[in-house]
């Protein structure tokens, strides 16, 4: 995990028509009912349903991406509290959590959903 400095990572998500991706507080509850939301320690983009893009704010805020990323790159900065999403092969910026006060380490966190391809 991570509790300073800057920090960037890139995840496959082609042909998955459902994922979460972000980064999670390390003092979070991953067992049981998830709420994907920076108050609960979440800063996450997702993929539902193979084109609805959220990113999940509270409240959440609906991302209308033209192309589906085949690559996901997120950059984290602790000290300015900002989590960036990118898509990497076209370069476009997707959405950006910014002055977020992090706590304690946090960490890459991922998940597939359900792979229909």
């Amino acid at each position: 995990g991570f509790f300073s400095g800057k920090f960037y990572f890139e995840v496959q998500v082609k042909e998955k028509t459902d994922w979460t991706l972000g980064v999670a507080r390390e003092s979070t509850d991953r067992k049981g009912k998830i709420t994907l939301r920076p108050e609960d320690g979440y800063w996450t983009v997702v993929l539902r349903n193979g084109n609805e893009y959220w990113a999940c704010a509270d409240p959440p805020v609906s991302l209308p991406l033209g192309v589906n990323p085949q690559r996901v790159g997120v950059f984290v900065d602790y000290e300015e509290g900002l989590v960036s999403f990118y898509d990497v092969e076209s370069s476009s910026h997707i959405y950006s959590y910014t002055d977020q006060p992090f706590t304690g380490k946090v960490y890459p966190y991922f998940s597939p959903g359900s792979n229909n391809g």
